[in-house]
């Protein structure tokens, strides 16, 4: 009996949405965690002036840099995302604009029967 690898569902719902909505909540989480890492280094750089054992001070302002670095990292992913959606509309404007000057405008002219004498 074979066993299918199956997706884990998360996968499958992020890669079923639309370009827009991943655009919206990787550009909205991206800025989410890099106000909040810059919130905890400030917090770590309390903690290092305040005399705050080294190891404390340390590993909070190690997390801050990962939160900040994650943060820019989905926010650059949004960006991404923007892009493809801005290039998407163009494409469609651009063969939108090309079939309209390729459609021919039909006319019925008059075709004279041949004369018979």
């Amino acid at each position: 009996m074979e066993i299918k690898k199956r997706k884990p569902p998360g996968k499958r719902l992020i890669k079923n949405m639309p370009l827009r909505v991943k655009w919206f909540l990787s550009a909205t989480v991206g800025m989410m965690l890099v106000g909040y890492g810059l919130s905890v280094l400030s917090e770590a750089g309390h903690l290092k002036h305040t005399n705050a054992p080294f190891l404390q001070w340390f590993l909070l302002g190690t997390y801050s840099l990962i939160m900040v670095n994650s943060g820019l990292a989905l926010f650059g992913q949004a960006i991404i995302f923007r892009m493809k959606i801005e290039n998407r509309k163009l494409i469609k404007n651009i063969l939108k604009d090309r079939n309209r000057k390729n459609r021919k405008v039909l006319t019925i002219t008059k075709i004279e029967s041949p004369k018979t004498e």
